[in-house]
């Protein structure tokens, strides 16, 4: 058999049905074989920063490994930034880019470079097999790395001539891996005394919640302890219900403000995830030396990443959380239950009237001409059914959307990791592609969808029925508000305009383009009709573009 065939019974071999892809000239070994895999789906991308993001999006929505096929250096460099973006999103993809030759790599062949090099420092492995004797164990690999805790790409180039190559060595799996472990008893014991010791505890969700599906047990053990519950600045998934009153929202992106959110708390439980994330420096520790900080992990890794612990434990998270709640059970005094319910009170009285606060800001923003952002959102959340997905990367509105939309379980929701723009339109491709029977609709920023517009043709070429929302501002909000920032904290004295952050002279028709590439849309003014326009679209069985004229920076 030739190195292609083993390749691509890999594939299949690991439970892969879906390929995100821009073909090149090394990637004919794989386009001229995939018709004899009628169940792998090749999904093609105009942009390989597309076919990434698709990939990681898919993997997350599905819970099946993803796969993306680039071409050479160039394609490879074109797709590094979503490469990051799912590094730091702990998706579990292989991303694959044909090679040239290698019997010219001594010649430096036109597209050629050490693509292993290039891969290396976003990826959790890098390689490149030298023969097809080496595909069969090089994919094996591949997959158990990408999989094993903390997940993330691997990277995996394919010279041409390797591909044709005859090899006896077929594809081969690693058999079932229980990666999962049992807590130290222990250590469980220990957690569990000092949640019952805790006058104020807080606990952090990172998306881990979400991945091992321990999101009704971190809910059951918030009620029962009475804690308030944030989640990390930047989610790729729902860990926690958006509605409940014990959410507190996302942790800031500065030391100072994490102190000023966190400082009450005597006790916090960490899960696994990218905590306490920074983009402004501060002195300090996010939170006060008083404060003890426990944290459950699924890998080394990831325990005491940022913060030193007061204790950290190794293990599943829902047979532990499972674990907590049940030796809490046990222990619970009357009192402590008293105590736990006054908080559960408090949080839903503050869950109320931050209701009620937002509530009164919509209605004072309500006749805004533009709209605001939040009049928007609300209108689209006032009109999505129940089963709705929505993915988004509405930047400086992801607060709005947080609020005003109910994500319950994980699958509502997928986010960015990373903080690289064009995720959202790249993503909503994978998920959709993960989830046809839910409507799903991607809300993007207009700098943000820029990033990635090639993919409303794939959405149309493969007819994928996703609802675009772009909320066109006509500037990079984001960056205004930092510029803000950076004037303040280093006391830069400036009335300068913003520089080079508006994206007008000429203004962007997204109705234009998305014409220019199959899909039917529509621009919105009027905030009556932004709802109407949605449910159109959801309507439509087809691709469908929503831009939406908000306000900017005032």
């Amino acid at each position: 058999m030739r190195g292609i065939q083993v390749f691509l019974d890999s594939l299949r071999a690991h439970g892969v049905n879906s390929i995100f892809g821009n073909p090149g000239t090394t990637e004919n070994p794989l386009l001229d074989n995939l018709a004899d895999y009628p169940d792998l789906n090749y999904y093609v991308a105009l942009h390989e920063g597309v076919a990434v993001g698709a990939a990681s999006f898919y993997a997350q929505a599905s819970g099946i490994t993803g796969v993306a096929n680039l071409h050479v250096a160039p394609g490879l460099g074109n797709a590094i930034g979503m490469m990051y973006g799912a590094l730091k999103a702990n998706s579990p993809i292989i991303v694959t880019a044909g090679q040239q030759d290698s019997r010219m790599n001594h010649r430096a062949p036109i597209l050629g470079h050490d693509l292993v090099g290039m891969a290396t420092s976003v990826t959790k492995w890098s390689v490149q097999p030298r023969s097809a004797d080496e595909i069969s164990e090089t994919m094996r690999e591949a997959f158990r790395i990408a999989n094993e805790p903390p997940m993330g790409p691997v990277f995996v180039a394919l010279p041409i001539n390797v591909m044709e190559q005859e090899t006896a060595l077929a594809a081969t799996v690693s058999g079932n891996l229980y990666l999962n472990h049992d807590a130290a008893p222990q250590g469980i014991a220990a957690i569990t005394d000092l949640l019952l010791g805790a006058s104020n505890p807080a606990i952090i969700v990172g998306d881990d919640v979400a991945v091992t599906d321990a999101c009704a047990q971190m809910v059951q053990l918030a009620e029962t302890i009475g804690a308030s519950v944030f989640h990390e600045g930047l989610q790729a998934q729902i860990s926690f219900p958006s509605r409940h009153p014990n959410n507190k929202g996302r942790i800031a992106f500065e030391v100072g403000n994490m102190r000023r959110q966190l400082g009450g708390f005597d006790l916090i439980l960490l899960t696994d995830g990218s905590f306490f994330e920074e983009i402004w420096f501060d002195e300090g520790s996010p939170v006060s030396e008083e404060t003890k900080i426990v944290q459950i992990g699924n890998s080394v890794k990831g325990l005491a990443d940022r913060v030193p612990l007061y204790m950290g434990v190794l293990g599943n998270l829902p047979s532990t959380v499972e674990k907590i709640l049940s030796g809490l059970g046990d222990k619970v005094s009357d009192e402590f239950s008293v105590a736990a319910a006054a908080r559960n009170a408090d949080l839903k009285s503050a869950w109320e009237e931050l209701s009620a606060a937002r509530r009164g800001s919509l209605e004072r923003q309500w006749d805004a001409d533009p709209m605001t952002p939040a009049r928007a959102l609300h209108e689209i959340a006032e009109v999505v059914p129940d089963d709705v997905v929505i993915v988004d990367e509405s930047i400086t509105a992801s607060i709005e959307v947080g609020l005003g939309f109910n994500f319950e379980v994980p699958g509502d929701y997928f986010g960015g990791r990373g903080g690289g723009i064009g995720q959202g339109l790249a993503g909503v491709i994978g998920v959709k592609v993960a989830c046809p029977d839910r409507p799903v609709i991607a809300i993007s920023g207009d700098g943000s969808a820029m990033y990635s517009i090639q993919a409303l043709w794939t959405a149309v070429h493969h007819q994928l029925p996703i609802v675009f929302v772009i909320l066109s501002n006509r500037e990079y909000r984001v960056l205004k508000h930092n510029l803000d920032t950076y004037r303040q904290r280093f006391n830069v004295q400036s009335n300068r305009p913003y520089p080079y952050m508006d994206l007008t002279s000429p203004t962007l028709s997204f109705i234009d383009m998305a014409r220019g590439m199959g899909l039917e849309g529509i621009c919105v003014e009027n905030a009556e009709e932004v709802g109407a326009a949605v449910q159109n679209g959801l309507a439509s069985g087809n691709p469908y573009l929503v831009e939406v004229v908000v306000s900017g920076k005032v």
